[in-house]
């Protein structure tokens, strides 16, 4: 049985290599690898021992090997100072991490038929998930999208694992062309999907959760790109990844993304109310008593 919890310790580089427009990274983190589950993140420190870049960055895992002992793989895009840091690191350099983090995707009890939509990098955080499907005898059906072909990460790999795989963009330079939302029920109907899984853009997530919930399907989403672009820990502390979630009794809560999530069901994410704290959420902003007229 593999341990539980995350730790922290430092990760050795193995390589960083170019895969389209993004950078994947191995890091040689034998605890970080027992421990990981699909669907969750590694927080990293960025910037190197005397940085003014205090701020932890977010990102999905990738990939997990038993190779020199444990290592996982992470996808990104070099767009700020801290993402071109890792991506300039070479192999043997040490990158502080914290992992594995968040809670992962749930997996079907029985074999199923699983859609596994992923837009741009963030989908490469389905790949580990398709791998534990199929050692449960359930067929996994890919749909990657991105804007242009060149955003579109792991067509191959889909293709080679997975029962289908639909690649679509909004230009058309690769696969289909169209969007998400038009071309689902299509394709939930064609793959008899029983449960589909997520992760990518936050709209992406939003609209892959309304088609599904029209379907009448289980969707489990990743917002582990609303992590990334907010998150300054990655443990829960800082509440800056919150977001308005339905629980179970029908009360809005504010969740945090690193540790509530960043796997959500889909239908229970307010969407629309993403960077607000609704009024009816619980310990959310009341109207001051002033402005509260006598009947």
């Amino acid at each position: 049985m593999s341990a539980e919890g995350p730790v922290q310790s430092p990760g050795t580089v193995l390589t960083v290599r170019q895969v389209a427009a993004y950078h994947a990274m191995t890091l040689v983190a034998p605890a970080v690898a027992e421990r990981f589950r699909p669907g969750q993140f590694l927080a990293i420190a960025v910037g190197g021992e005397h940085t003014s870049l205090l701020a932890r960055r977010c990102f999905p895992i990738y990939e997990v090997k038993s190779d020199y002992g444990g290592t996982v793989e992470l996808v990104f895009e070099a767009t700020d100072p801290g993402t071109n840091w890792l991506a300039s690191r070479r192999s043997r350099d040490a990158v502080d991490v914290i992992g594995p983090l968040g809670r992962p995707f749930p997996l079907p009890r029985d074999p199923a038929s699983c859609l596994l939509v992923g837009g741009a990098q963030g989908a490469s955080g389905l790949f580990s998930l398709a791998d534990a499907l199929r050692r449960r005898d359930c067929q996994t059906h890919f749909v990657l999208a991105a804007p242009h072909g060149a955003q579109i990460f792991g067509a191959r790999s889909a293709q080679r694992i997975g029962d289908s795989a639909t690649v679509i963009t909004r230009d058309g330079s690769l696969g289909t062309a169209g969007s998400v939302p038009d071309l689902l029920p299509r394709i939930i109907d064609e793959s008899r999907a029983d449960v589909i899984y997520a992760a990518g853009p936050t709209a992406l997530m939003s609209a892959v959760s309304s088609v599904a919930a029209a379907h009448g399907i289980p969707c489990q989403v990743s917002v582990a790109e609303l992590l990334a672009s907010t998150s300054a820990c990655g443990i829960g502390t800082c509440q800056s990844c919150v977001l308005p979630v339905i629980g179970d009794d029908g009360i809005t809560r504010m969740a945090r993304a690193c540790t509530e999530g960043p796997v959500l069901r889909g239908e229970r994410v307010r969407w629309s109310d993403l960077g607000t704290i609704p009024l009816d959420a619980m310990g959310g902003p009341r109207a001051p008593s002033s402005a509260i007229t006598a009947p």
